[in-house]
C-alpha cells in the first residue's frame, strides 16, 4: 500500500495542552513628568480680585480715623502675574492708588476727644502728581490630594508700598492705615479664590485619562496595544516659570497584540498612592503573535527552497510551511514538499533567543515521531540530518534591525493627542526580547523596555 501511495502524508502530530508556566506579567512603573499651563489660575485669578477697591462713599464720603483725621481712597490693580520657583508661588500684581485726607486739631484722650477746630481743606495724594504704586500679591501652595480633590493653601502678602502719601498739614503719613484697608480687601479675594479651587473637579478629568490608558490603542504598522493600568502616584506641585510641574506614574501590566482585542470593563480610577517625584519608565511588555502571521513570515524564506541531496542523488523542494504551538513550549512546522518525492512531514522545536548577538532561532529541530515512522516505512531518504541543518538555518531570524524598526516605528506615534488639550511625548530608549513562551493559540513574546514620556496639557478646563 505504501509503494502505490502518490504522497507522503503523515499523522498529524498529537497536541497536549503546554505544560509551560504561564506566568504573571512583572509589573511595569511607568512615571510621566506633567506639565499644565498656568493660565487657568491666572484667570480665575484675575475673575476672583476686583479691578477696582475704594473707600466706603469715594469718592464724596470720608472715613473718619480718628478725631483728628479723615481719609477717602481709591485703588486700582493691574493684570495678575505669577512668579516663583519650585513650590514657592506667588500671584502678584502692581496696584495703583490716591488719597485724599484732612485734619483737625482735638483736646482729651481716646474716645473722650473734642474737635477743637473744624477740618481741614481737603489735601490728596495721587491725584495731581501721578497715581502711588503699591505691590501686592499671594503666596500659593496647591496640593492634590489621593482623592483627586484640591487642597489650596494660600496667604495674603502684606501690601508692600513703592510710594509713601503724606497729607494736610502736619505731612501725616497715613500710607499704613490704607495698606491696613487694602489687605482686609485681600483677604476677600484670598478665599473667594480658595473656594473657587476647591470645588474644582478633577476627578472626572482623571478617570478620562484613566479610560484612555485602558483603551486599546492602534500602532501604525505594529498592531493594538492596551496598558491595563492598576495603580497612579503623583508627585508634588512646583513651578517652572509659567507651568505648573508634577510627574505622573502608573504601575501597569501592557500587552500588545496584532489584533484589536475585545474591550475590557471600565474601571473606576484608584486613589493616588505615592507623592514622590518620579521620570522615566521601565516596562515589561507581552506581545501576543498570531501563529498564521509567523507562518507567512516563514514562508517568505523557505518557499520553493530546494535542499539537494547529492548522496542519494534526491532533493526537495519547500512548498509551503505553517507553524502552530505544541507542548513543553515547543512548536510544531508542517511542511508541504515537492521534489524527489511530494507529501508533507512535521517537525518540532524549541525557539529561543540569543541576547548577546540579538538572534531569534528554533533550537533541536526535529522530525515528530509520527513523521519518523512514516518516513522509516516509506522514504527512508527523508529521514536526513541534512534536511534538518538547512531546514533550521531558515529558522534563524537577526532581530536587532527589527528591534530598532519597532522603536522607531513606536517613538513616531509621538507626539499623539490622547483627548482634546491632553497631548503624549516621548521616546523609547531600547526594546529586549527577554522570554518566549509558545501556547496552542498564539506566540507569547516578552520584552522589556526603557524610555522617557511626558504629558503637556495645553487645556484645562474647570
Amino acid at each position: 500500500m505504501f509503494s502505490c501511495s502518490k504522497k507522503i502524508i503523515p499523522e498529524k502530530p498529537q497536541l497536549n495542552i503546554s505544560v509551560a508556566a504561564q506566568d504573571t506579567l512583572p509589573v511595569s512603573d511607568i512615571d510621566i513628568p506633567v506639565q499644565i499651563p498656568l493660565q487657568p489660575l491666572i484667570k480665575m485669578a484675575e475673575s476672583q480680585i476686583d479691578l477696582q477697591y475704594t473707600s466706603p462713599g469715594w469718592p464724596n464720603d470720608f472715613v473718619v480715623d480718628s478725631c483728628s483725621s479723615r481719609y477717602m481712597y481709591r485703588f486700582r490693580r493691574g493684570p495678575v502675574k505669577i512668579s516663583g520657583s519650585v513650590t514657592d508661588l506667588k500671584l502678584e500684581f502692581m496696584g495703583f492708588y490716591q488719597i485724599a485726607g484732612s485734619q483737625r486739631l482735638c483736646a482729651g484722650v481716646g474716645s473722650n476727644q473734642v474737635a477743637l477746630t473744624p477740618w481741614s481743606p481737603p489735601c490728596t495724594c495721587g491725584l495731581k502728581e501721578g497715581e502711588r504704586k503699591v505691590q501686592v500679591g499671594f503666596n500659593v501652595d496647591i496640593r492634590l490630594n489621593s482623592n483627586y480633590s484640591v487642597d489650596p493653601h494660600i496667604k495674603s502678602l502684606p501690601p508692600v508700598p513703592l510710594d509713601k502719601c503724606n497729607v494736610c498739614l502736619w505731612s501725616s503719613d497715613i500710607t499704613t492705615t490704607i495698606m491696613d484697608r487694602l489687605l482686609a480687601q485681600m483677604e476677600d479675594a484670598r478665599k473667594a479664590i480658595e473656594d473657587s479651587i476647591r470645588i474644582m473637579q478633577l476627578r472626572p478629568k482623571f478617570q478620562q485619562l484613566w479610560d484612555s490608558l485602558n483603551a486599546t490603542i492602534a500602532l501604525a504598522g505594529i498592531g493594538y496595544v492596551r496598558i491595563n493600568p492598576e495603580k497612579l502616584r503623583f508627585s508634588r506641585f512646583i513651578v517652572q516659570k509659567d507651568t505648573l510641574v508634577f510627574s505622573m506614574g502608573i504601575s501597569a501590566r501592557p500587552i500588545v497584540s496584532q489584533y484589536r482585542p475585545a474591550p475590557g470593563p471600565r474601571t473606576v480610577i484608584p486613589d493616588i498612592s505615592d507623592f514622590q517625584l518620579r521620570k522615566g519608565f521601565s516596562l515589561f511588555l507581552d506581545a501576543h503573535l498570531d501563529y498564521d502571521s509567523l507562518s507567512k513570515i516563514l514562508n517568505e524564506k523557505m518557499h520553493k527552497k530546494r535542499i539537494d541531496l547529492d548522496q542519494v542523488g534526491k532533493y526537495v523542494i519547500v512548498e509551503n510551511c505553517q507553524i502552530y504551538g505544541a507542548d513543553k513550549e515547543k512548536l510544531i512546522f508542517k511542511l508541504d514538499f515537492s521534489g524527489s518525492e511530494s507529501g508533507t512531514f512535521y517537525l518540532t522545536g524549541k525557539p529561543v533567543y540569543d541576547a548577546v548577538k540579538k538572534q531569534l532561532s528554533v533550537s533541536d529541530l526535529e522530525y515528530d515521531i509520527r513523521t519518523k515512522d512514516m518516513l522509516v516505512k516509506t522514504a527512508k531518504w527523508l529521514f536526513n540530518r541534512r534536511i534538518l541543518t538547512t531546514l533550521q538555518s531558515y529558522t534563524r531570524f537577526e532581530l536587532a534591525a527589527h528591534e530598532s524598526t519597532l522603536i522607531s516605528q513606536i517613538n513616531r506615534q509621538s507626539p499623539r493627542e490622547l483627548y482634546p488639550g491632553v497631548w503624549v511625548n516621548g521616546s523609547v530608549n531600547a526594546v529586549s526580547l527577554i522570554r518566549i513562551l509558545p501556547s496552542r493559540e498564539k506566540l507569547l513574546v516578552r520584552f522589556s523596555s526603557t524610555g522617557n514620556m511626558s504629558l503637556i496639557i495645553t487645556r484645562l478646563d474647570f
